[in-house]
């Protein structure tokens, strides 16, 4: 039978989690972001969707080519969510690991570095698709601006 652990032991291992959390917590906004963003997306692809029906061949052939835009916007920010909840799950297999580490003497100290370290890897990869997502969202509304500045009057087009 194993020992009750002490109560100074469990505070520590208690502040030994507090990083993780924090980094879950920070995990969680990001995904909240990401998920906004997703929903604005699929907000927009269902809009264009609805439309497109009723719209005339040339406005159909504009809406066909945001629709893949879109297409490739919600490829991303669904990558970068499914990776960012990759993480956030590993992130609590470490406090997890911690926590069991303390009651059953297991040698956890190499498992919970390689979980935090795959966990850094796949919110890294996240955090790139996010920013391509982002990127491509950017370079759409430039395409839309150009267009807004070439139909003003006066601008020779």
């Amino acid at each position: 039978m194993t020992p009750t652990p002490l109560p100074e032991e469990v505070a520590h291992i208690i502040q030994l989690a507090i990083a993780p959390v924090f980094t879950l917590a920070g995990i969680g906004a990001l995904l909240n972001v990401m998920a906004n963003r997703l929903a604005r997306v699929v907000d927009r692809w269902r809009a264009l969707e609805a439309a497109l029906p009723e719209t005339e061949p040339l406005t159909r052939s504009l809406y066909h080519s945001e629709l893949s835009v879109l297409d490739k916007r919600m490829e991303r920010i669904h990558r970068a969510i499914s990776l960012s909840t990759l993480a956030a799950l590993l992130i609590c297999v470490v406090i997890i690991l911690l926590f069991t580490g303390q009651l059953v003497p297991i040698p956890v100290a190499q498992a919970v570095s390689v979980l935090f370290v795959a966990s850094m890897v796949f919110l890294s990869v996240a955090l790139v698709s996010f920013l391509m997502e982002v990127r491509i969202a950017s370079r759409t509304l430039r395409v839309t601006r150009a267009v807004l500045e070439a139909g003003k009057p006066g601008k020779p087009r």
